[in-house]
């Protein structure tokens, strides 16, 4: 599977269904192989080092409130997966772009993510497991046999900041902070 057919797996899961849980089990569906699933968890594993970054992780934590640990900031990068390729290449631009998205829009629209349904999370932990679940178990093994590792939890790469300071969220994603009442 390359990076096209990838995406276009991805897209038809949200073409067939908007649901979290029934995308899920379509891209299960849609692996055939073990061969298949392993190359997808490749493929997201490619994609997702793209938006681990410490630019990425402090725009969802400015649209999470502050909240976006470790898990957060992993399913954080799934659900930007989940929206599709066009959206998923101008957020790993440029994390700022988040602030065009209708669902984040509404996000801050809702005053607070004490506000926010469960549903409305931008989270979908449920993508790091389809692979595993399309290959019929612990895809680990498989990937160590092979001489590959994909990543578990974020490890993003360049120095860090104060993702709480205003100067700072105004000079790295003006347009989320603007819109989450965040800047100076």
């Amino acid at each position: 599977m390359d990076l096209n057919a990838f995406w276009v797996l991805v897209e038809r899961s949200a073409a067939e269904t908007s649901c979290q849980d029934r995308r899920l089990e379509w891209l299960a569906a849609a692996l055939p192989s073990p061969q298949e699933a392993v190359e997808f968890a490749l493929r997201l594993d490619e994609v997702r080092r793209r938006v681990d970054t410490w630019a990425h992780w402090q725009a969802a934590e400015v649209i999470c409130g502050g909240l976006c640990g470790d898990d957060g900031f992993f399913y954080f990068q799934a659900w930007l997966v989940g929206q599709g390729r066009a959206v998923f290449e101008s957020v790993a631009a440029s994390p700022d772009a988040l602030a065009e998205l209708p669902h984040v829009r509404l996000l801050a629209s809702r005053g607070g993510v004490h506000a926010w349904a469960d549903d409305d999370w931008p989270a979908w932990e449920g993508l790091d497991y389809v692979a595993a679940e399309a290959f019929g178990g612990d895809l680990e093994p498989e990937l160590v046999a092979r001489g590959l590792r994909v990543l578990v939890s974020p490890e993003p790469a360049g120095p860090q900041w104060d993702f709480s300071d205003p100067v700072e969220i105004s000079a790295r994603v003006p347009r989320l902070g603007a819109l989450f009442g965040k800047v100076a």
